[in-house]
């Protein structure tokens, strides 16, 4: 096919720390184009507040400056490297976020954290996905959905979290009155960007992802959309008087939110009118861009875990327990969404590089990850003794609660940095087979794993890990950027240029190297793994009894086996 017959599309992933795009050929999706933004307000792209670790707000401003940077620099690099590249084939756009990452808003739809008067107050800036500032909001809707909406929680795995929409929204009410008094409406991030590309952010008009609202906002078509007035009066009266200034429906990503208005065509060197898909959260656009499909489970590897999967909502579907919901249409359309997850996996790693391992493993962080890697390919399974908790920023699922704490059991005086460095991976794997085991429990089949994030590129180490404590192949997406591949699929269906599947079949992959698990480990892991779900739910659930005495010694006996062997 000639160049000037040629379709793209284009994806914009905004991460925690940073944007990036992604200029993608239609036909096979080959990547033309794409740049970084780290996000340059405070630490890591991160405001903090250091009287609350709990705080993680972040700039809206950030936001249109990457989106600028981002979309000039792939049009750049296109321009080098297609011969006579033409910006008016691109033919959609498509947004991802991290979520929920809620924004306060004017009646314009303005963020209150670009306004003058606000710019040094931190709860009108936008309130981050890890922001946990409202675990006791979460428990407290928890708590009267269990008494008179269990509805509300059967669809959101049984919890509600301190990650999500209302809790954030109730607690800004509580800490800054003034605050919550000048918004005006609250937007999804991944609502905001798409509004704003097609020059229209009146919270009323812009159309908002059912993603979002489903799994993080109660919105769900069997009772209306949104929780009702009562339940929100409940909770405080301020918050049914909001119902009426937020959203009546949601859409799935295909659908189309706009055209690309004249100011942002001119901005970013675009076709004004190009298609602007409804936007979504990044997980799952990026399971999209990994090929999910029924029996497929697509595990983003970064920061924290997502774990996606998709069921033809064409056949019944049994609510999962600590899932963190069940959506029609959140990941494809037709199909229901469900969506797992870990709050911190590279988060963990970063922080003992960052804080606990010495400088004989190396000068820099990516020495030390260099040297404790190749230590570890020296142990087998069990060998060091040890078994942590993956809480460290709280557990998504299967218990959803952002109090619980990590642990490291088995320490002695002998314990090396790169043996905990190996017991936080396979405390990691071992959370996500939690996961796994919950999800067919109740009648969803994992046949496959699709990894993708940079922790699945670059470290083989943790993928064996990772297969060999799960059981089952650990594939890898094709693209590094399967988010911002999700995005620009979405985009491109929303022009009309496909559906989502036939998309799909023609731009993903999945990598040559798969890695499989060694029988062997997989044995002794199993034995840990008893071990570590005892320590789960003695430390995780109000429910359980019994003696946690055998494990430090088990641990023993396995090392020692181990060592042996």
């Amino acid at each position: 096919m000639s160049n000037h017959a040629k379709r793209y599309s284009l994806g914009i992933d905004y991460g925690t720390n940073s944007c990036r795009s992604l200029l993608v050929d239609l036909d096979d999706g080959a990547e033309v184009g794409t740049a970084v933004f780290p996000y340059p307000s405070g630490k890591m792209g991160i405001l903090l507040d250091g009287r609350d670790p709990n705080v993680a707000r972040q700039n809206p401003q950030d936001y249109l400056d990457g989106l600028e940077f981002v979309v000039k620099k792939a049009l750049d690099q296109a321009r080098a490297t297609v011969a006579g590249f033409d910006p008016s084939a691109i033919v959609g756009l498509g947004i991802d976020t991290t979520g929920s990452t809620v924004i306060p808003v004017d009646a314009k739809g303005t963020p209150l954290g670009l306004q003058a008067n606000f710019k040094d107050n931190l709860n009108a800036m936008v309130w981050l996905w890890k922001d946990h500032t409202a675990h006791e909001e979460a428990a407290e809707i928890t708590s009267l959905a269990a008494r008179i909406r269990p509805q509300y929680l059967a669809k959101c795995g049984g919890t509600y979290s301190s990650e999500w929409w209302w809790s954030k929204i109730l607690h800004l009410r509580r800490i800054d009155p003034a605050i919550f008094a000048s918004a005006h409406s609250f937007v999804e991030h991944c609502d905001w960007i798409p509004a704003v590309l097609a020059g229209e952010t009146d919270p009323a008009k812009m159309k908002r992802s059912v993603c979002a609202a489903g799994h993080k906002a109660m919105f769900n078509a069997g009772w209306g959309g949104l929780p009702d007035k009562e339940f929100l009066a409940a909770l405080d009266p301020a918050l049914a008087d909001l119902r009426d200034r937020l959203f009546d429906s949601a859409h799935t990503s295909n659908v189309r939110a706009g055209g690309l208005c004249e100011e942002w065509a001119g901005r970013l060197g675009l076709k004004t009118g190009t298609a602007i898909a409804v936007g979504a959260f990044d997980a799952h656009m990026g399971a999209v861009g990994a090929g999910v499909k029924e029996g497929t489970l697509t595990k983003i590897l970064g920061t924290s875990t997502c774990d996606l999967m998709v069921s033809s909502s064409n056949r019944q579907l049994a609510d999962i327990p600590g899932v963190c919901g069940i959506v029609d249409g959140s990941v494809l359309p037709g199909y229901f969404g469900i969506e797992a997850g870990q709050s911190a996996v590279g988060d963990i790693f970063l922080w003992l590089v960052g804080h606990l391992v010495p400088d004989t493993y190396g000068a820099d962080l990516d020495a030390k990850f260099e040297t404790m890697q190749q230590a570890m390919t020296k142990q087998k399974p069990g060998a060091t003794g040890l078994l942590a908790l993956d809480w460290n920023n709280g557990n998504r699922t299967i218990l959803t609660d952002a109090r619980l704490t990590g642990l490291l059991l088995g320490q002695t005086l002998h314990t090396t940095a790169h043996e905990i460095y190996r017991a936080y991976i396979e405390a990691t794997a071992f959370g996500a087979l939690t996961i796994i085991k919950r999800i067919e429990e109740y009648g969803v089949p994992v046949q496959e794993v699709v990894n993708t994030g940079g922790l699945a590129v670059k470290n083989a180490t943790l993928m064996q890990i990772y297969a060999d404590v799960i059981g089952k192949p650990m594939k890898v997406a094709r693209s590094d950027q399967t988010c911002a591949l999700g995005a620009a699929i979405f985009g491109a269906a929303a022009a009309g240029a496909g559906d989502v599947g036939e998309l799909q079949s023609r731009m993903t992959a999945v990598r040559e190297t798969i890695y499989n698990p060694i029988p062997e480990n997989h044995q002794v892991y199993s034995e840990l793994y008893a071990l570590y779900r005892d320590v789960h739910d003695a430390f995780g659930t109000a429910d359980w009894n019994g003696n946690l005495s055998h494990v430090m010694k088990r641990l023993l006996e396995i090392r020692d086996r181990q060592r042996c062997a």
